[in-house]
């Protein structure tokens, strides 16, 4: 079984039966959570009632990313077990420290730095630094024929056609924040945008992610679609996608 799981769509914060940035992947029983922003744990611990999970990557410090990892931490730290891989940027951990001044987070989570590449069981893991407000990676996950890739938060930028190259599902950002385009330095991408990288980058399914609350998903995703010629997804909590099946 190969199948991502959405744990959250929502940027900044989470809208009434929603959370934030966060989604699940079962590969033929590896286990890897990608980002865990707010709210994401119980949806995680619902979906993975043994809560066994095999390796964590977060693609930046902002706490609509990784807040919940505070959360996953005190499970582990007070239910044991072994040190939890953990592939992030520097900088997410420290923003997390002072939650917990006393106990070192590191004593649970065996810290690897993004970007840089890994072997993640089996998983080639890759993580391209993209343009944001503080240092994010995105994240392609490739075994042999099949890839995820996520782009985490980001502007545009030409390594977004790299990362998503051919993948079977590509989760790109569409945030659509009010103001964002009229700014010189472009930090997250509309949903017109995202479908364009998709198409640059050939994938074969794009889903859009990291919705600003209030914004209409049907728009973004018809946004998405003049753009790119695949299909096209919208995040939903407790959406469930077959990798490499019937596509």
């Amino acid at each position: 079984m190969r199948t991502v799981t959405v744990l959250g769509s929502c940027a900044a914060f989470p809208e009434p039966g929603r959370a934030c940035s966060g989604f699940a992947l079962d590969w033929n029983g590896f286990r890897v959570v990608l980002d865990l922003g707010y709210a994401t744990l119980p949806r995680l611990l619902d979906h993975w009632p043994d809560g066994r999970v095999d390796a964590v990557v977060i693609t930046h410090e902002h706490p609509d990313h990784c807040i919940d990892l505070h959360g996953l931490f005190r499970a582990r730290f007070y239910g044991g077990g072994a040190k939890l891989p953990l592939y992030c940027p520097p900088g997410v951990l420290d923003r997390l420290a002072g939650l917990e001044p006393d106990v070192d987070l590191r004593a649970v989570f065996d810290e690897q730095p993004l970007p840089g590449a890994y072997r993640v069981g089996p998983f080639e893991l890759t993580g391209l630094d993209l343009p944001h407000f503080v240092p994010n990676a995105g994240i392609r996950l490739q075994d042999g024929d099949f890839a995820v890739a996520y782009t985490g938060d980001t502007g545009p930028d030409p390594s977004l056609a790299e990362l998503g190259r051919d993948a079977d599902l590509f989760i790109v950002e569409a945030t659509e924040r009010p103001g964002e385009t009229d700014l010189p330095q472009r930090n997250l991408l509309t949903a017109a945008e995202a479908g364009r990288w998709a198409e640059l980058a050939h994938a074969k399914r794009l889903m859009l992610t990291h919705f600003w609350p209030g914004n209409d998903r049907g728009t973004a995703v018809a946004a998405a679609r003049s753009q790119f010629g695949g299909e096209v997804l919208a995040a939903e909590e407790g959406l469930a996608v077959p990798i490499g099946v019937d596509q």
